[in-house]
């Protein structure tokens, strides 16, 4: 075992320590330098307290029959701050992905005012992050139209990648493109080291159909479903994927599939090698739009939760390797937009609240598909750190890595309550569910940043802008 100074030494040890590559857990013994924040050894061995007689006993963990998992990556969140803070702000939000396992976040664009489509935008975001922050948080930007002059500048500026709507967005400060404001910024970005997001809704829907659903029950939830249709998600996929050919450079890359009728334009992409890759959400996977109750406007969501059907293909294209990974779209509001009174679904905002509760909802319902661990680690923190370019540094337990981790009871279940969340409006779809698997710890470069006994009293935020 390779030693840094005693005094900078975080030693943790387990039978069952989530390694990359190994399909199962196994015991590893991992070290990282405090100092630095980095994994300095891993071993493929147990060790026992005797092996480090210098170090104290508080920098030396012992997991027993817990499991050790990577620091999860959630390269989707909305944390609305400046602007919308009211909403959810960076303190809020990345201590509920904390108390997760999550150690690194990935914000969307849109939704804070000003969105991130200039680097002044980006440099107002990050002012308002510094010193907040309990995870580390990197920045997608956005592209609008007219904003293309913008985009290098912002990858020199070090956003991940970009994101645009084919539908509108909800806010008005996010306005959506159409295929010539595509055109365009495909050509600015397709020399960059970049990826292109696509919120993939097309509305071409006909006028009867939307007056259809202006006229139904505002509060059943399938009028919602009605006016979304799947179509709406495979015609975007369509134009996308034939835009892909035109700039194949270019990584471009759905977020939050909802719609399985849309999977065979994905699988032919990705036969024909274009650098296509796609995401679905925690609440598409774990919920069914036959079991929402009316008058809930909490469970909805663009694209909408659809039926349990959808939702099971789904699962299978995630186990083949059809869709890459998982993420939560945690899009909150305050209480008030989501019409909880008048159960008016069609005008409530759409999102869904999640981060702090996403392992324990894919483990609760993986384990009725014999999904393990090791899958869920590589769709939530292997696959995620890739897609956000955070590959070399996230998501996996190797030395010259972050010493990121987290200590995780499978066996614990657990009531989702509102005092148990700790995003800021406590608001899910989730709660009264009793899920399985819970985080007990978390740790950040080698500094404990969520215990879930004291929660985080006495923690100090130590997360960086990456």
């Amino acid at each position: 075992m390779a030693h840094a100074a005693a005094t900078a030494l975080l030693v943790c040890t387990g039978d069952k320590v989530v390694l990359p590559g190994a399909s199962d857990p196994q015991p590893a013994t991992l070290a990282i330098d405090t100092t630095t924040g980095i994994i300095i050894d891993v071993q493929h061995a147990r060790s026992g307290r005797s092996a480090f007689p210098d170090i104290p006993d508080d920098q030396f963990i012992d997991a027993g029959d817990r499991l050790i998992l990577p620091g999860l990556v959630d390269a989707h969140v909305h944390l609305n701050e400046p602007g919308r803070t009211d909403w959810e702000g960076f303190l809020t939000g990345t201590r509920a992905a904390a108390s997760g396992g999550v150690t690194a976040v990935v914000d969307m664009p849109l939704n804070s005012i000003p969105p991130t489509t200039t680097v002044p935008n980006l440099e107002a975001k990050r002012a308002a992050a510094r010193g907040q922050c309990y995870t580390d948080v990197a920045f997608w930007g956005g592209v609008i139209p007219g904003n293309q002059s913008h985009l290098k500048a912002l990858v020199d500026a070090g956003v991940k990648g970009f994101k645009c709507f084919l539908i509108e967005s909800g806010v008005e400060e996010f306005p959506c493109v159409q295929e010539p404001d595509l055109k365009v910024a495909m050509a600015e970005m397709q020399d960059l080291p970049t990826t292109l997001l696509f919120h993939a809704e097309l509305d071409q829907l006909p006028s009867d159909q939307e007056e259809h659903s202006r006229s139904a029950d505002p509060t059943d939830y399938q009028t919602f479903l009605d006016s979304r249709p799947q179509r709406l998600e495979a015609d975007a996929i369509s134009l996308i994927t034939s835009l892909q050919e035109q700039y194949p450079s270019l990584k471009c890359h759905i977020v939050h599939l909802s719609a399985a009728s849309a999977l065979p334009l994905i699988r032919a992409a990705k036969s024909k090698k274009l650098p296509l890759t796609v995401e679905t959400c925690f609440h598409y996977l774990c919920l069914s739009s036959q079991d929402i109750p009316k008058g809930h406007p909490e469970f909805k969501c663009c694209p909408p939760i659809r039926e349990g059907v959808n939702r099971d293909a789904l699962w299978e294209a995630l186990i083949g390797g059809d869709i890459d990974c998982v993420v939560s779209d945690h899009s909150p509001c305050v209480a008030e937009l989501k019409n909880l009174v008048d159960g008016d679904i069609m005008s409530a905002w759409g999102g869904i609240s999640t981060l702090g509760l996403g392992l324990s909802l894919l483990w609760t319902e993986g384990l009725k598909r014999g999904v393990t661990i090791c899958q869920i680690v590589d769709w939530m923190g292997v696959k995620t750190a890739a897609h956000a370019n955070l590959a070399s540094t996230k998501g996996q337990l190797r030395v010259g890595f972050d010493g990121d981790f987290s200590i995780w009871n499978p066996d614990t279940s657990f009531k989702v309550t509102k005092e148990g969340l700790n995003f800021k409006n406590k608001l899910s779809p989730y709660e009264g569910l009793v899920l399985q698997g819970r985080v007990e710890k978390t740790y950040l470069r080698g500094h404990l940043v969520y215990d879930a006994v004291q929660g985080f009293e006495g923690i100090q935020p130590s997360g960086k802008l990456l």
